[in-house]
């Protein structure tokens, strides 16, 4: 893939330049990110030992999820979510992540089932504890796994419009769309009725699924953000679709080489997108596991395809112009995001 001829007329940015950037995270998952130490803390009371390939990290999308499962799953206490979600603010804020839509799904965390209202409560007072400390304000987009069922789904949007939380923005849906299968119509009412309730909608598609993936995220569940959809390459008239609706592709670059999705980096369509004007944002997806935080993912790309910050500030841009914040906090970030590039360097 070529290397972008806009990004050439300026330099490549620096860290320095990057984490000052005024920024969103739009593509992350709170299973992504607990600290390791708190999972063998939460281990050692509950008497289980974690498997020894824990440590060895993901390889693929079922090894990651196994890894969320089984780490999730050790959490039980309000104090850990509590911890858990006051980290995650602080970790965006120490990327220079303004504001940050991230996925949950209560399918990972078998101890909240059927407390809901609690498991969300407890994250919305980690998350205001760390608002008020100056750290990133967090929107929260419950998430339904491809492999649950139809009625699943309908229940979780249904306790979603009847919490009326304000942190609650979206509804997502996440999971293995090759081992699910054409999963989306299942899930149709679901997104139906959270668009009707006024609830923003994200979709998983077009990582472990091809084109036929995203279609029918932004036919059947009207998605407004396709989480990867990466493999719509395939498929210009998808391509072209995309970029004439302005639907916004939420890229992982460093989880979609590790898991497999594309070969190296120098492979992965991002600029290939970007260039047929598909709106494009960069994010880490789990980086806790993979070791990553934005500034690192954007230079990654920009080193690769010679991105200058012309064009890595398109990115910050679009994901505060896809993020489900206010609109009036995304005015602010807006603004702010002018600001700083029209000010000396």
């Amino acid at each position: 893939m070529g290397h972008s001829d806009q990004g050439a007329q300026t330099p490549i940015p620096d860290r320095g330049w990057l984490l000052a950037l005024p920024k969103a995270e739009v593509h992350v998952h709170l299973e992504g990110c607990l600290a390791p130490e708190l999972v063998s803390s939460a281990a050692r009371r509950a008497g289980a030992e974690l498997p020894g390939d824990l440590e060895q990290g993901v390889h693929d999308l079922d090894s990651l999820l196994r890894t969320l499962d089984i780490s999730c799953a050790l959490i039980d206490t309000e104090a850990e979510l509590i911890d858990i979600a006051y980290g995650f603010s602080r970790h965006e804020a120490d990327s220079g992540v303004r504001y940050a839509d991230v996925i949950v799904n209560p399918a990972h965390w078998p101890a909240w089932r059927g407390r809901l209202d609690s498991f969300v409560a407890a994250l919305d007072a980690g998350f205001t504890a760390a608002e008020t400390d100056g750290f990133t304000p967090v929107g929260i987009c419950p998430s339904i796994g491809r492999d649950q069922s139809a009625s699943e789904a309908v229940e979780l949007v249904e306790w979603i419009v009847a919490d009326q939380s304000e942190r609650l923005v979206a509804l997502s849906i996440d999971g293995n769309e090759e081992a699910a299968g054409r999963s989306s119509p299942r899930f149709a009412d679901a997104f139906g009725r959270a668009a009707a309730a006024g609830f923003h909608r994200c979709v998983h598609a077009g990582e472990s699924s091809g084109p036929e993936g995203v279609w029918d995220a932004i036919d059947l569940l009207g998605a407004e953000r396709i989480d990867h959809g990466i493999r719509c390459v395939d498929d210009p008239a998808l391509v072209a679709e995309l970029a004439r609706r302005g639907i916004a592709l939420d890229v992982c670059p460093t989880s979609n080489v590790r898991l497999g999705v594309v070969s190296s980096l120098h492979d992965h369509p991002v600029e290939q997108l970007r260039a047929a004007g598909v709106r494009v944002s960069i994010n880490t997806d789990d980086p806790f596991l993979l070791g990553t935080d934005i500034p690192a993912e954007m230079a990654s790309v920009a080193t690769t395809f010679s991105w200058g910050t012309d064009v890595v500030a398109e990115m910050a841009r679009t994901s505060i112009d896809a993020s489900f914040a206010s609109a009036e906090v995304k005015r602010a970030l807006q603004n702010e995001l002018s600001a700083f590039l029209e000010s000396p360097s």
